[in-house]
């Protein structure tokens, strides 16, 4: 994985904790945004964990450039807050997850272990209080067009998208609709196609936006 914080002690601080792990390998650090695009492409990294308050380029528009990548890394990104709207526009632009700093050593390590496994996206209790916030108080534009990409997906799409706004893993999903859970995977392939998404974290906003899950 790859760090970017413009702290060098909160870097140090977290490559020693992630390092001790055994299963995760530290591949490289940046001190900046403007840093981080080159050391993904250098060193390809599974997960990048990325802070979002920085002094030049901020994680915000680091995260979008990383995931506009071939083949992007997952991106974690830490914050001070939890209701931090760069946090939300970071999940908007393509993070997986988020994670508070002061969040214990154990608490950091299972994050990048769920981030870079993929299945279901971070804390979902928390992520989905951080996207109920910010969607209840955003202006409508992002609703219509949220609104508009509701009616290019099929009944059993929307059912879908539901569920994963609820945190239900593809296995849940599968037991509940009563699909296999490749099935359930191959739906939501479609779903990212049809909606430009790349994660899970991209179809809560999604759900929320459009109205399928309340805030």
């Amino acid at each position: 994985m790859l760090l970017v914080d413009d702290d060098p002690l909160v870097r140090t601080g977290l490559s020693m904790i992630l390092s001790s792990t055994g299963d995760i390998e530290v591949v490289a650090e940046a001190g900046d945004g403007d840093e981080a695009v080159p050391k993904v492409t250098m060193h390809a990294p599974d997960v990048v964990l990325m802070d979002i308050r920085m002094r030049r380029m901020n994680g915000l528009t680091a995260t979008a450039a990383v995931t506009a990548l071939p083949n992007p890394p997952k991106v974690l990104v830490l914050t001070t807050y939890d209701l931090d709207e760069y946090v939300f526009d970071a999940l908007g632009a393509g993070a997986s997850g988020f994670l508070l700093k002061e969040g214990s050593p154990q608490e950091i390590i299972d994050a990048v272990r769920v981030v870079a496994a993929g299945e279901a996206m971070l804390s979902p209790r928390t992520t989905r209080k951080l996207i109920g916030h910010f969607v209840a108080t955003r202006t409508s534009p992002r609703r219509h067009r949220a609104r508009a990409g509701l009616g290019t997906l099929t009944e059993r799409e929307r059912q879908i998208v539901t569920a994963v706004a609820q945190g239900w893993t593809n296995a849940e999903i599968g037991s509940e609709l009563h699909l296999s859970e490749a099935t359930v995977k191959t739906h939501i392939t479609r779903i990212f196609a049809k909606l430009d998404a790349t994660n899970r974290v991209q179809l809560t906003i999604f759900a929320y936006e459009a109205g399928l899950v309340a805030p």
